[in-house]
């Protein structure tokens, strides 16, 4: 369970049987532009069942100070319909469960912002990619359409 951005929560229970792309981002970050990506990605696959999840995390010291100042900063820069996470983090003891479970269970963590992880309608762990590879490379969208073909 995230609590949500824009209030309230978000369960991953919630999206069962349809692929979520989760991704740590940052405001600061000079991958931020991907958000654009993430938001083609969602646009291109989202009636069709992808969930593409943003988690801003100040672990890599380059998100917004508060939830406000994110949500702000996203809507004024990138006008982004997904849903996002307050500011969580994704690293250490302090990490959120889904990131310790990924660290504990598939030795998977964030080596920086913008890592993408897709998990599979089942809740299994498909893929994961670092920052460089953009939320459109063919990698993912190979993944995400082999999960919605299911």
């Amino acid at each position: 369970m995230f609590d949500s951005l824009t209030g309230g929560s978000l369960a991953l229970d919630d999206w069962r049987g349809r692929p979520v792309l989760v991704v740590n981002t940052a405001s600061l970050c000079g991958f931020t532009r991907q958000y654009d990506d993430m938001q083609a990605l969602y646009d291109r696959y989202r009636d069709r069942g992808l969930v593409v999840l943003a988690v801003p995390s100040g672990d890599f010291r380059q998100e917004k100070a508060s939830d406000a100042e994110v949500a702000a900063f996203c809507e004024v820069n990138f006008s982004l319909t997904f849903p996002m996470t307050t500011i969580t983090p994704v690293l250490g003891a302090q990490a959120h469960p889904f990131y310790r479970w990924l660290d504990q269970t598939h030795g998977v963590r964030p080596a920086w912002n913008f890592n993408k992880v897709l998990i599979g309608g089942d809740g299994a762990l498909v893929g994961h990619w670092g920052s460089t590879t953009r939320p459109t490379a063919r990698a993912i969208t190979r993944a995400v359409e082999a999960q919605l073909s299911r």
